[in-house]
């Protein structure tokens, strides 16, 4: 009797008579959200509704600004800019969400004047181009320095610059280790979904930073199975990304408007009235968590996007990317509630 009681909690114990697999241990994921910039100091008011939304991380986002994708000249931290766009804001962002716990990952970005891609950017001579490095790294620099007196946990080191990534491989290679001598944090860089395989350096950062605006479905109103066999091809892309460079991916930027067709063009922000569909968001970023948030190989991503004070723009986001208010609102908070 006492070797059959022994061989069958053996048996339990190897999971043999559970008739099922023991569940796979939820990893902690960057459960993220791209915190737009204030006009004024961020308070413990701002910072409430990160927290009800089970968001573990921010990604803070100071701009420069360009007159157009030929143009030299490089303008930040302007007096003229809104305080959280500035270092001074940047600081006081990322001191508050610290102080509640929210990890942060600094992402400098760069505007161009009529909203021109940033993608294109490229120099007409080699003086221009040399005028313009010189500023560019003089920004990452500045904004470096920042991550590292704040302790931000992540740095970008830029945002969708496939056009000066590809002609300028020099230089990103020696602001590589420009930037390694300031911040001792982790790094990534963030490339547009339809250039992630034309970035030469991911093995020499920590993360491989997708702004993950996939085409994902035409419907007007998105099936779920068939997004997430969408997505099914997507990850195994995705997966051999992130083996041939042993880096895992981060969704530097995902999200969907609340609008018709919203996975057919993910990335069109353009001003639509009307067309509001908060159930084609809520099925998009449904199969994004379903699909991609339990790989292995992922490490999580930050939510394009999240206002200082949502409520505020509440109605004016009615079709486009803040999931505040909306259906989608839950979805997001249940996931990352999960996997924090």
């Amino acid at each position: 009797m006492q070797k059959l009681k022994f061989i069958i909690i053996l048996l339990y114990s190897l999971g043999i008579l559970t008739q099922c697999k023991p569940q796979s241990e939820i990893v902690n994921k960057i459960n993220g959200l791209s915190f737009v910039a204030s006009r004024d100091t961020i308070q413990q008011s701002h910072v409430e509704p990160v927290l009800k939304m089970h968001a573990n991380w921010v990604s803070i986002m100071p701009f420069g600004f360009m007159k157009n994708i030929n143009s030299p000249e490089l303008h930040y931290n302007h007096p003229r800019q809104w305080y959280g766009e500035r270092m001074a804001g940047v600081r006081q962002s990322i001191a508050m969400m610290h102080k509640y716990g929210i990890k942060v990952m600094l992402k400098p970005q760069i505007w161009i004047g009529n909203g021109d891609f940033t993608g294109n950017i490229s120099m007409i001579s080699e003086e221009d181009w040399q005028a313009y490095e010189e500023q560019y790294k003089k920004m990452i620099l500045d904004y470096a320095e920042v991550a590292e007196g704040t302790n931000a946990e992540i740095f970008c080191l830029g945002t969708e610059l496939n056009a000066f990534v590809e002609e300028r491989p020099n230089f990103w290679e020696d602001l590589n280790l420009s930037v390694q001598e300031v911040y001792s944090g982790q790094f990534t860089y963030a490339e547009n979904w339809d250039k992630i395989d034309n970035v030469p350096f991911w093995s020499d950062l920590d993360f491989i930073g997708v702004d993950a605006y996939f085409p994902i479905s035409e419907q007007k109103m998105p099936n779920l199975a068939d997004v997430k066999n969408r997505w099914e091809i997507l990850n195994r892309q995705l997966k051999l990304l992130s083996e041939a460079h042993q880096q895992p991916i981060l969704f530097t930027e995902f999200g969907y408007r609340s609008i018709d067709f919203a996975g057919k063009e993910p990335w069109d922000s353009r001003r639509i009235e009307g067309q509001i569909n908060e159930d084609a968001q809520a099925v998009l970023l449904q199969a994004v968590f379903e699909s991609v948030w339990g790989k292995d190989w992922f490490a999580g991503g930050f939510l394009w996007k999240w206002f200082h004070a949502p409520e505020k723009y509440k109605n004016w986001q009615n079709n486009r990317f803040s999931v505040y208010g909306k259906r989608a609102q839950k979805i997001v908070s249940d996931i990352y509630l999960r996997y924090n």
